[in-house]
């Protein structure tokens, strides 16, 4: 099979009315009023995925990881282009890939419109960038934070962690892992089934990006872990955070594994996906009506406060010592 044949069996589909797509030199989308949202995100095989992950739940995280970007804008998707390096041509895994990538572009109405492909010599990369129109007024800015605005954040945090920590310990990477511990065998088994989905198929929260645009002040995509993240909002708007650990929403973790685990999970883990975001106390029952429009939970974890750094307190007040750091691609 050729390029140009792989490109038109598994990636070409009928581009929306107004959209040229796939097939040209460049894809031509129509310009509405606003401001254009782009992002890029990069998957490598063994850094950012193991090389026996299912192909379709890939197509999906591939794309998703790139629409949540658009979430944590308050922007509508409009359009990606998939950058993808393979070692060679496996029909079932392309199938498969590109099944589970445009089941998600048609949910979102965010159509593939272009890209390239070749050969890599050193395993899978996959680049997807993405095009998302907002209003500039009211985008959901990083630096847009402001002392005394409630932190809130979406679904649930730490499952993606506990389950890529699973995955690793059955491959025997790593040292004994702290938040594990004692777990049995079966126990383990157990919990990655019910926490695998979260970390290769997440939920791009583009429903409730869209609704807070215009009412939350500030927020970002948890990517690398809570605490990092949050860290580029206090950072980019010269402020602070108080967090309550006790209010973290944790989804099933606690039937599992003990408080502090969990915490720690939910506090420094990445690939949630989930959004942070900022807004006035004002604003709480406003925010709760708009999260149930959108049919995504939401919980409020903690303020911003005018100190610099981010604390984690307790249920007892006390600031929480050895706190986790996030994921960095070139940390040590």
């Amino acid at each position: 099979m050729s390029e140009f044949d792989l490109i038109r069996r598994y990636f070409t589909r009928q581009a929306p009315a107004g959209i040229l797509g796939v097939g040209d030199d460049c894809a031509l989308l129509p310009a509405t009023p606003g401001a254009w949202a782009v992002s890029t995100d990069l998957l490598l095989e063994n850094r950012h995925f193991f090389p026996d992950v299912p192909p379709d739940t890939l197509g999906h995280k591939a794309l998703a990881v790139n629409l949540s970007d658009l979430a944590a804008m308050g922007a509508a998707p409009r359009g990606f282009v998939l950058g993808l390096a393979l070692p060679s041509v496996q029909d079932p895994w392309l199938q498969s890939f590109s099944a589970g990538m445009h089941a998600l572009s048609e949910r979102y109405g965010c159509p593939l419109v272009g890209g390239d492909t070749t050969r890599s010599d050193a395993g899978i990369t996959i680049s997807v960038t993405i095009f998302g129109m907002v209003d500039a007024r009211r985008a959901l800015r990083r630096d847009a934070a402001r002392p005394g605005d409630d932190i809130w954040v979406s679904g649930a945090l730490g499952e993606a962690d506990v389950a890529l920590r699973l995955l690793l310990a059955q491959r025997g990477q790593g040292a004994a892992d702290p938040v594990l511990g004692a777990l049995t065998e079966s126990h383990k088994a157990a919990l990655l089934a019910a926490t695998l989905s979260r970390l290769q198929q997440p939920e791009p929260r583009i429903g409730l990006g869209l609704v807070l645009a215009g009412t939350a002040h500030a927020a970002i995509d948890i990517s690398d872990g809570l605490l990092q993240d949050l860290g580029h909002i206090t950072k980019a708007s010269r402020c602070g955070a108080l967090l309550q650990a006790a209010c973290l929403p944790l989804g099933g973790l606690l039937e599992w594994l003990p408080q502090d685990a969990a915490w720690q999970a939910a506090l420094g883990g990445g690939d949630a996906y989930e959004l942070c975001f900022t807004a006035p106390e004002a604003s709480r029952g406003h925010i709760l009506t708009l999260a149930q429009r959108a049919g995504v939970p939401v919980t409020r974890i903690g303020r911003i406060t005018s100190d610099e750094g981010i604390r984690v307190v307790g249920a007892d007040g006390v600031a929480l010592q050895n706190l986790p750091g996030g994921f960095d691609h070139f940390g040590t």
